[in-house]
């Protein structure tokens, strides 16, 4: 795979200014077109330092050890250092019950982390683009997110396990799938084919091939370019909701958060639980958290997914267990 000239698919100025290409990178890499796309045209700009990372699900049997085998030789062949991983997500999101693809995203942000740590590289390009964008706000909406949670995919977002910080990097996000293949096609781009994608047994492939077809043809037009506008605006509008916001640690001053409007008690309530690792955390869960703010309440504490509670002492909000 040679890297050569990119048809403009990325903001380059601002990429290249925000994100000199003589720092280190992990880049992550299934095998499939959008991320061999992303890997050939950082290389094309001048990214050298990459770390190939590549995480086999164990969810296709020889399919996905040959996913593996496929970036391993694509990192080879460039000259870039190559990380693989494996998990078996199909068991993790039993044992979770989880759906597979947030199974298989934990699994691989847990990846990402430690090769994070382990390399001493905090920053990753991941390669979701437009329609992704739109897909995963459709599924969050359904779900009942809240803008915040539509608007989940952002250019720029940080994750936390513990006291490491990835900063996730999407170049892409602002370009659409048809584009990326023509990208692939022009460059002559080999990638593989991951046939599940066809399937309709997960929501996210009900929304790509079924719902979003069908509301097109109900309005008679696309209504992709909509959704990730309103999807972006949201994004923007989170990031000013979130500068108002207090500083959380360990423990939440309840009287600090009674000053706060209740969309904003609900935010701050929401990133403390993220940073605190907790998974599955829904709409209900918050409020009941935001209950203990109320003198009145008989309530002390609130459980928490993996035997862990929420408790109110002293004035004082905190994760026990």
């Amino acid at each position: 795979m040679k890297a050569q000239q990119p048809i403009r698919l990325i903001d380059q100025t601002k990429l290249l200014r925000d994100f000199p290409p003589s720092s280190h990178y992990l880049i992550g890499v299934s095998g499939g077109r959008d991320s061999i796309a992303l890997l050939n045209l950082l290389l094309a700009l001048g990214y050298k330092k990459l770390v190939v990372c590549h995480l086999n699900h164990q969810l296709r049997g020889a399919a996905s050890r040959a996913d593996a085998r496929f970036v391993e030789k694509v990192a080879r062949t460039l000259g870039l250092n190559c990380e693989i991983g494996s998990a078996e997500v199909g068991a993790m999101a039993k044992r979770s019950k989880l759906s597979i693809e947030t199974a298989a995203r934990f699994a691989r942000l847990a990846f990402f982390v430690e090769i994070a740590r382990h390399r001493r590289c905090s920053r990753i390009f991941l390669a979701h683009h437009a329609d992704d964008l739109v897909e995963t706000a459709l599924l969050n909406l359904f779900r009942g997110a809240s803008p915040g949670g539509v608007a989940a995919l952002r250019r720029v977002s940080v994750y936390r396990i513990g006291k490491t910080k990835l900063t996730i990097i999407r170049p892409l996000l602002a370009i659409w799938r048809k584009e990326i293949d023509a990208y692939i096609r022009q460059q002559r781009l080999a990638f593989r084919e991951d046939q599940t994608n066809a399937r309709l047994d997960s929501s996210r492939n009900r929304i790509r091939h079924r719902i979003l077809p069908y509301i097109e043809k109900t309005f008679g037009r696309d209504v992709r370019k909509a959704i990730r506008r309103t999807a972006v605006i949201w994004a923007d509008e989170e990031t000013v909701l979130d500068s108002m916001l207090p500083g959380a640690g360990a423990r939440l001053e309840v009287g600090s958060l009674r000053e706060l409007s209740v969309a904003l008690q609900r935010r701050a309530l929401l990133r403390w639980l993220r940073h605190r690792e907790t998974s599955n955390i829904t709409f209900e869960l918050v409020e009941s958290i935001r209950a203990l703010l109320e003198p009145s309440s008989l309530t002390a504490k609130v459980n928490l997914p993996g035997n862990r509670h929420v408790r109110r002492q002293a004035n004082k909000i905190f994760i026990e267990g």
